[in-house]
């Protein structure tokens, strides 16, 4: 039985296409799942065609209407092939895009190699642009008339993080797209805004743990503790929480909301 729409999504589906990467774990995945309970179909990619795989045939027993391919989404020919699939998999253009794929990375500044600051640049920032001009271009989602881009930035965008300065200047950097893209596509009914969580308990925030504890030398519970403490709510956020917002984002109610940069964080980011 196909799921049903989300209570008080303030929108009926039509169906439309939603184009979500990174979307094999943590809060790609939980989008993935939201929109598709929304009654959207979903097209999800992530490196790893495996995982790509096994969360599409999940995400399917669930009555969710989901494919999804395996792609590099900072090469820009994967990304053309990706766009391309999705398009074709579903008969019909991009409306809804989520630019989720992304990599933590940072350690002291001066002993930065030039490999990890280019990746996570190449991960977290290009990425972006390459999805959202192929999907603008090749996805239909410019000439739709109407549609919606979120992308996962992090209040990183927002505010500097210790011993993380190719993370922070890439969401930084995703936020001031979103906010030129937003004035850019407004009179193409396209609204686009940035989602930035705080602390998520995901895979992710699990390797930022352990990174953080090697640098320090303590224990990766030590480290939590500290995370906590800057949190006025004092937990980790849910992905299904970010998704939730990200959701919100894509309806009807939310037309107004656009060149925006929302928080999703217990109070950790305090702008």
């Amino acid at each position: 039985m196909k799921a049903q729409s989300t209570p008080g999504a303030g929108q009926a589906s039509d169906g439309s296409l939603a184009l979500v990467t990174g979307a094999t774990s943590g809060i790609g995945l939980a989008v993935a799942r939201d929109l598709g309970a929304r009654g959207h179909r979903v097209f999800i990619c992530a490196r790893t065609e495996t995982d790509v795989k096994q969360t599409v045939e999940d995400l399917r027993a669930e009555g969710l209407e989901v494919e999804g391919a395996a792609a590099d989404v900072r090469n820009r020919a994967a990304v053309k092939g990706l766009v391309a699939a999705a398009v074709a998999t579903f008969d019909r253009p991009v409306r809804i895009l989520v630019n989720n794929a992304g990599r933590s990375g940072g350690g002291a500044t001066a002993d930065l190699t030039d490999e990890l600051w280019e990746e996570v640049i190449d991960t977290n920032l290009n990425s972006v642009f390459l999805v959202t001009r192929e999907t603008l271009t090749n996805g239909g989602l410019a000439a739709a008339g109407h549609g919606r881009i979120v992308n996962i930035a992090s209040t990183a965008g927002k505010q500097g993080v210790l011993l993380g300065a190719p993370y922070s200047a890439s969401k930084h950097a995703v936020v001031g797209l979103t906010k030129a893209l937003g004035k850019e596509l407004a009179p193409l009914g396209i609204t686009v805004n940035a989602v930035c969580p705080g602390y998520v308990e995901t895979p992710m925030a699990a390797r930022v743990r352990a990174g953080y504890a090697r640098v320090w030398d303590t224990s990766e519970q030590y480290v939590q503790q500290q995370f906590e403490a800057q949190i006025p709510l004092g937990r980790f956020s849910t992905a299904e929480e970010v998704a939730g917002l990200v959701g919100y984002l894509t309806t009807d109610v939310a037309a107004s909301i656009t060149a925006q940069a929302l928080n999703v964080c217990g109070g950790l980011g305090r702008f």
